[in-house]
Protein backbone atom coordinates (compact mmCIF):
# COMPACT_ATOMS: atom_id res chain seq x y z
CA UNK A 1 0.00 0.00 0.00
CA UNK A 2 1.51 3.73 -0.97
CA UNK A 3 1.76 6.10 1.07
CA UNK A 4 -0.44 8.55 1.37
CA UNK A 5 -0.73 12.02 -1.06
CA UNK A 6 -2.16 15.09 -0.87
CA UNK A 7 -5.00 14.91 -3.19
CA UNK A 8 -4.80 15.92 -6.63
CA UNK A 9 -5.89 19.25 -8.41
CA UNK A 10 -8.74 17.39 -9.93
CA UNK A 11 -9.59 16.30 -6.61
CA UNK A 12 -10.23 19.31 -5.57
CA UNK A 13 -11.75 20.66 -8.36
CA UNK A 14 -14.57 18.33 -8.01
CA UNK A 15 -14.66 19.11 -3.92
CA UNK A 16 -14.89 22.52 -4.60
CA UNK A 17 -17.92 21.95 -6.78
CA UNK A 18 -19.76 19.71 -4.07
CA UNK A 19 -19.58 16.63 -6.96
CA UNK A 20 -18.45 14.41 -4.64
CA UNK A 21 -19.86 11.46 -2.67
CA UNK A 22 -21.70 12.96 0.57
CA UNK A 23 -22.52 16.46 -0.43
CA UNK A 24 -19.06 18.15 0.10
CA UNK A 25 -20.33 21.73 0.54
CA UNK A 26 -22.68 20.33 3.98
CA UNK A 27 -21.38 21.62 6.94
CA UNK A 28 -22.77 19.17 9.43
CA UNK A 29 -22.38 19.64 13.41
CA UNK A 30 -21.64 16.39 15.16
CA UNK A 31 -21.80 15.68 19.23
CA UNK A 32 -18.47 15.17 18.96
CA UNK A 33 -15.11 15.94 17.74
CA UNK A 34 -11.20 15.59 18.13
CA UNK A 35 -8.14 16.16 16.98
CA UNK A 36 -5.83 14.05 15.05
CA UNK A 37 -2.80 15.03 17.20
CA UNK A 38 -0.77 17.86 18.60
CA UNK A 39 1.21 20.86 17.80
CA UNK A 40 -1.34 23.07 16.31
CA UNK A 41 0.31 26.74 15.63
CA UNK A 42 -2.61 27.91 16.26
CA UNK A 43 -6.35 26.97 17.49
CA UNK A 44 -7.59 24.44 15.43
CA UNK A 45 -11.42 25.37 13.92
CA UNK A 46 -13.95 22.67 14.41
CA UNK A 47 -15.92 21.58 11.20
CA UNK A 48 -18.31 19.01 11.45
CA UNK A 49 -17.42 15.55 12.71
CA UNK A 50 -13.81 16.56 12.00
CA UNK A 51 -10.57 18.84 13.65
CA UNK A 52 -8.22 21.10 10.88
CA UNK A 53 -5.67 23.15 11.83
CA UNK A 54 -5.30 26.92 9.89
CA UNK A 55 -3.19 27.06 7.40
CA UNK A 56 -0.32 27.88 8.68
CA UNK A 57 -0.07 25.17 10.41
CA UNK A 58 0.29 22.48 7.49
CA UNK A 59 3.94 22.37 7.00
CA UNK A 60 5.28 19.26 8.06
CA UNK A 61 8.41 19.34 10.54
CA UNK A 62 12.07 18.89 8.93
CA UNK A 63 11.59 14.88 9.62
CA UNK A 64 8.37 14.87 7.71
CA UNK A 65 6.19 14.53 10.65
CA UNK A 66 2.62 16.41 10.05
CA UNK A 67 0.69 17.30 13.25
CA UNK A 68 -1.97 18.65 10.87
CA UNK A 69 -3.67 15.88 9.74
CA UNK A 70 -7.69 15.69 9.65
CA UNK A 71 -9.55 12.81 10.84
CA UNK A 72 -12.82 11.98 12.05
CA UNK A 73 -14.49 10.79 14.99
CA UNK A 74 -18.29 10.39 14.81
CA UNK A 75 -20.48 8.16 17.44
CA UNK A 76 -23.99 7.39 16.39
CA UNK A 77 -26.45 5.28 18.20
CA UNK A 78 -28.35 2.48 17.10
CA UNK A 79 -31.80 0.53 18.12
CA UNK A 80 -30.34 -2.38 17.58
CA UNK A 81 -28.14 -4.75 19.10
CA UNK A 82 -24.68 -4.87 17.79
CA UNK A 83 -25.07 -8.44 15.83
CA UNK A 84 -27.97 -6.69 13.78
CA UNK A 85 -25.45 -3.54 13.57
CA UNK A 86 -22.59 -5.61 12.36
CA UNK A 87 -24.34 -7.48 9.95
CA UNK A 88 -26.44 -4.25 8.09
CA UNK A 89 -22.28 -3.35 7.65
CA UNK A 90 -20.89 -6.83 6.52
CA UNK A 91 -23.56 -8.45 4.52
CA UNK A 92 -24.37 -7.10 1.21
CA UNK A 93 -27.69 -8.09 0.47
CA UNK A 94 -28.80 -5.90 3.60
CA UNK A 95 -26.09 -2.99 2.45
CA UNK A 96 -27.48 -2.62 -0.79
CA UNK A 97 -30.79 -1.75 0.85
CA UNK A 98 -28.51 1.10 2.84
CA UNK A 99 -27.06 2.59 -0.08
CA UNK A 100 -30.77 3.03 -1.49
CA UNK A 101 -32.04 4.90 1.59
CA UNK A 102 -28.96 7.40 1.28
CA UNK A 103 -28.09 10.52 -0.18
CA UNK A 104 -25.02 8.68 -2.42
CA UNK A 105 -28.24 8.09 -4.62
CA UNK A 106 -28.80 11.85 -6.15
CA UNK A 107 -25.20 10.91 -7.95
CA UNK A 108 -24.57 7.62 -8.00
CA UNK A 109 -25.78 4.83 -9.99
CA UNK A 110 -25.67 2.23 -6.82
CA UNK A 111 -28.23 -0.44 -8.62
CA UNK A 112 -26.23 -1.36 -11.94
CA UNK A 113 -23.46 -2.82 -9.97
CA UNK A 114 -24.75 -4.07 -6.57
CA UNK A 115 -22.61 -4.26 -3.39
CA UNK A 116 -20.12 -6.89 -2.58
CA UNK A 117 -18.80 -7.03 0.94
CA UNK A 118 -15.80 -10.03 1.60
CA UNK A 119 -17.06 -11.87 5.52
CA UNK A 120 -13.01 -12.85 5.69
CA UNK A 121 -10.36 -10.39 7.14
CA UNK A 122 -8.13 -9.63 3.89
CA UNK A 123 -11.06 -9.57 1.86
CA UNK A 124 -12.26 -7.14 -0.65
CA UNK A 125 -15.39 -4.95 -0.94
CA UNK A 126 -17.24 -2.60 -3.45
CA UNK A 127 -19.77 -0.18 -2.09
CA UNK A 128 -21.82 2.84 -3.86
CA UNK A 129 -21.85 1.09 -7.25
CA UNK A 130 -18.24 0.79 -6.91
CA UNK A 131 -17.19 4.25 -5.73
CA UNK A 132 -15.67 3.01 -3.08
CA UNK A 133 -13.84 -0.13 -2.72
CA UNK A 134 -11.03 -1.78 0.28
CA UNK A 135 -10.21 -4.26 1.96
CA UNK A 136 -10.76 -5.44 5.71
CA UNK A 137 -8.22 -5.33 8.22
CA UNK A 138 -9.76 -6.61 11.07
CA UNK A 139 -13.00 -8.37 11.94
CA UNK A 140 -14.01 -9.12 14.85
CA UNK A 141 -17.77 -10.11 14.81
CA UNK A 142 -20.45 -8.31 16.05
CA UNK A 143 -17.50 -6.09 18.16
CA UNK A 144 -15.04 -4.43 15.57
CA UNK A 145 -14.67 -4.08 11.87
CA UNK A 146 -11.46 -2.14 10.29
CA UNK A 147 -10.91 -1.32 6.85
CA UNK A 148 -8.50 0.37 3.89
CA UNK A 149 -11.07 2.47 2.51
CA UNK A 150 -10.40 4.10 -0.88
CA UNK A 151 -12.91 6.99 -3.08
CA UNK A 152 -12.66 6.69 -6.59
CA UNK A 153 -11.57 10.34 -6.91
CA UNK A 154 -9.06 9.33 -5.16
CA UNK A 155 -4.99 9.32 -6.47
CA UNK A 156 -4.58 5.27 -7.08
CA UNK A 157 -2.90 3.60 -4.40
CA UNK A 158 -4.28 6.18 -2.04
CA UNK A 159 -6.68 4.22 0.85
CA UNK A 160 -7.57 5.79 3.98
CA UNK A 161 -8.53 3.63 7.37
CA UNK A 162 -11.63 3.22 8.46
CA UNK A 163 -12.68 1.67 11.85
CA UNK A 164 -16.02 0.70 13.65
CA UNK A 165 -16.20 -0.73 17.38
CA UNK A 166 -19.72 -1.66 18.14
CA UNK A 167 -21.03 -1.64 22.09
CA UNK A 168 -23.98 -2.56 23.81
CA UNK A 169 -25.51 0.43 25.29
CA UNK A 170 -29.08 -0.67 26.67
CA UNK A 171 -31.13 -2.05 24.46
CA UNK A 172 -29.18 -0.95 21.32
CA UNK A 173 -25.56 -0.13 20.31
CA UNK A 174 -22.92 2.61 20.59
CA UNK A 175 -20.98 2.61 16.97
CA UNK A 176 -17.55 4.67 18.28
CA UNK A 177 -16.02 5.83 13.98
CA UNK A 178 -12.62 7.24 13.55
CA UNK A 179 -11.49 7.15 9.72
CA UNK A 180 -8.25 8.95 9.15
CA UNK A 181 -5.40 9.00 6.04
CA UNK A 182 -7.67 10.68 3.72
CA UNK A 183 -6.22 13.25 1.54
CA UNK A 184 -6.05 16.90 2.77
CA UNK A 185 -9.02 18.56 2.26
CA UNK A 186 -11.21 15.45 1.79
CA UNK A 187 -12.35 15.72 5.28
CA UNK A 188 -15.37 17.77 5.22
CA UNK A 189 -17.70 16.16 2.89
CA UNK A 190 -16.33 13.11 4.64
CA UNK A 191 -17.99 13.50 7.66
CA UNK A 192 -21.02 14.13 6.05
CA UNK A 193 -20.73 11.90 3.96
CA UNK A 194 -20.83 9.20 6.70
CA UNK A 195 -23.92 10.83 8.76
CA UNK A 196 -25.91 11.12 5.25
CA UNK A 197 -24.98 7.38 3.48
CA UNK A 198 -23.97 5.17 6.59
CA UNK A 199 -25.41 6.77 9.97
CA UNK A 200 -29.04 8.18 9.09
CA UNK A 201 -29.81 4.91 6.14
CA UNK A 202 -28.77 2.86 8.91
CA UNK A 203 -30.81 3.79 11.72
CA UNK A 204 -33.74 3.67 9.25
CA UNK A 205 -33.04 0.33 7.75
CA UNK A 206 -32.61 -0.95 11.37
CA UNK A 207 -35.77 1.08 12.53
Amino acid sequence: MQALRGCSDEFQHALNKGDLWGQSKSRQRLLYVRAAGNGWSRQPRQRGGLIVGTRNSIAATEDGLSHTAEAIHQEPTFKASPERVYQALMDAKQFQKIELLGAATRSIDVSSKPAEISREAGGAFTLFGGYIVGRHIELVPNRRIVQAWHEESWPEGVYSIVRFELTEQGKGTKLVFDHTGFPAGAGEHLAAGWRLNYWEPIGKFLG
